[in-house]
């Protein structure tokens, strides 16, 4: 199985800076053939909050093109999940 990742790091996140936490890093892994989530790493501060979203994400079977189109609040910390989401396909936006 080949598979596509790309990681966003919360150096390049607001609420990560305003919070003195910039080290971390979301990292989500996706089947190349389907496009479906097959995962994702977290790194830092406060990401045992972020985690849940990706565990619904994965249950639902979810693909990038569906994550492509769901709107994360700003700022906060889980910009950074559609960040890594959006750079496994060549289109962040802050990376």
């Amino acid at each position: 199985m080949r598979s596509r990742s790309a990681a966003s790091p919360f150096v390049g996140n607001g609420k990560a800076i305003a919070l003195g936490e910039p080290e971390g890093l979301v990292k989500t892994i996706f089947d190349a053939k389907t496009g479906e989530l097959l995962g994702a790493h977290m790194v830092g501060a406060e990401v045992t909050e972020l985690i849940q979203g990706f565990v619904v994400a994965m249950g639902l079977e979810t693909t990038e093109e569906d994550l492509f189109h769901i709107i994360f609040p700003h700022p906060t910390l889980s910009e950074t999940m559609k960040e890594s989401v959006l750079d496994a396909y060549g289109r962040a936006l802050n990376v």
